[in-house]
């Protein structure tokens, strides 16, 4: 489907990147043989297959030798847009079941006015807004490419966010599946599509324990990349007790490293928890960034979407995330 495709492949100096073509210098067709289509369960729009190259023209990208290093950057930027694909995904769901709830009636009101189905779209909508302002944070740090503690950021911040988002998506995808009930299991819904395609950010560049085995590995070789880290909550600290709270026990977390590949994800769901709380505290709507810290950092939630704690501001929630029609 591509132009051009960055492959690893050995050189006389050892495992190098080159970009390959879909055309070469001359205009022709380079030799990519493809063998098959793989039939994957969604995203087939977006082909994925097995292919036999003889004889491509191709040109050496980077280092001779040094083809893991040069091609990790291009890695790096798909989890980024690996994150920005749950997040929008996510959105795309709740637009789905929201606009659905709002058009829909039974027992003698619209979905949305109903007290359960309220509590269900404005969790769904916390989750996806979390989702939003982590996948834009770390859109910044890839834009400030000359500032040393974005890149240090990044390093950090891209496998969780990607960790975490990628997890979050078909949870939530499904939720917004049963929103709609029976029509949303029919084709022209788009909620099937959304569905089948929500785990697949997960798999690309690294599925769970790849991405959290990352983190280990950041935090071990880069001191700096887990101060920048810290420094993005300690940046909110003090404007609710809850996220003070959470930050306080992740750094006990990050003290005790102590067979921490056993326990890799629950680290890094809880760096998760930690960042997302913050940036909703510090630039986020009141309203969603009191819903998150009472439910996913101080626990006052169930195992399910749809079991927000009382005192939560649902309207406004759900004013916000409400598609904007006509």
């Amino acid at each position: 489907m591509s132009d051009f495709f960055l492959m690893l492949a050995r050189a006389p100096g050892g495992l190098s990147c080159f970009l390959v073509p879909r055309f070469g210098p001359d205009g022709t067709l380079n030799p990519l043989r493809f063998q098959r289509l793989k039939d994957k369960l969604g995203n087939r729009s977006n082909a994925s297959g097995e292919l036999e190259i003889e004889g491509a023209w191709a040109r050496l990208i980077g280092e001779e030798g040094r083809g893991v290093r040069t091609i990790i950057e291009m890695v790096n930027h798909t989890r980024l847009d690996c994150t920005i694909g749950a997040a929008s995904g996510m959105r795309q769901a709740v637009a789905q079941a929201a606009h659905h709830a709002a058009h829909r009636s039974a027992f003698g009101s619209a979905l949305i006015d109903q007290p359960l189905m309220r509590s269900v779209l404005a969790d769904l909508a916390v989750e996806s807004e979390a989702a939003t302002m982590t996948m834009l944070r770390l859109a910044r740090a890839y834009d400030d490419v000359d500032d040393p503690s974005e890149a240090a950021f990044r390093r950090l911040g891209t496998a969780v966010a990607k960790y975490w988002l990628c997890k979050r998506h078909p949870v939530l995808a499904a939720e917004a599946v049963e929103c709609l009930g029976g029509n949303g299991y029919v084709e022209e819904s788009m909620l099937p599509r959304l569905f089948r395609d929500s785990p697949l950010n997960g798999i690309w560049e690294g599925s769970g324990n790849v991405i959290c085995l990352d983190v280990l590995r950041a935090m071990a070789r880069s001191a700096e990349s887990v101060d920048a880290f810290l420094a993005e909550l300690d940046s909110a600290a003090g404007a609710d007790h809850r996220l003070d709270a959470a930050v306080v026990r992740l750094r006990k977390e990050l003290g005790d490293l102590d067979q921490a590949e056993a326990r890799a994800r629950r680290l890094v769901e809880a760096m998760a928890m930690a960042l997302q709380g913050a940036l909703l505290v510090r630039d986020g709507d009141p309203a969603v960034a009191d819903a998150f810290c009472a439910t996913r950092l101080d626990g006052d939630w169930g195992r399910a979407f749809g079991t927000l704690p009382s005192g939560i501001d649902v309207q406004a929630i759900l004013e916000r995330s409400r598609p904007k029609v006509g």
